[in-house]
């Protein structure tokens, strides 16, 4: 007995279609999920250089601000206005353009008192101005 007469053995296929379309998904969903590395995790190594101090110091201006908003130039009690701020500053520069304006602002001074400050120096005609900091030792 041959049960095998009329069966004719066809070739597997392989449908590829649904294959891509899982790979498309898991592509997709990678993607998707993936985080990126960030620029500020590089190793960078910055030159250095060596530099000798200026033999001049540039004149300064000293403005404290605390907590409260109130005002020190160069160790002065100062009014809290703009204008006395500016009368203040104008009189101590004498003119002076270059001189510099080094604003020492406690770390809870509004950010208001120390735009004050700025302001004054503009007005003054003081362009040169910067923040003085501290370390923190870790």
């Amino acid at each position: 007995m041959n049960f095998k007469r009329g069966y004719h053995r066809e070739a597997p296929e392989i449908n590829l279609i649904p294959l891509i379309d899982v790979l498309l998904v898991i592509l997709i969903f990678l993607m998707v999920t993936t985080t990126y590395a960030r620029y500020s995790e590089l190793k960078i190594n910055l030159p250095s250089a060596a530099g000798e101090a200026s033999p001049q110091k540039p004149q300064s201006i000293q403005v404290s601000v605390d907590p409260s908003g109130r005002y020190q130039i160069n160790e002065q009690n100062v009014d809290s206005t703009t204008e006395a701020l500016v009368k203040s500053m104008s009189g101590i520069a004498k003119g002076n353009a270059e001189m510099v304006v080094v604003i020492s602002a406690d770390a809870k001074a509004s950010h208001q008192s120390v735009i004050n400050v700025m302001e004054a120096a503009r007005q003054a005609g003081l362009a040169r101005i910067t923040f003085s900091t501290q370390s923190s030792n870790n």
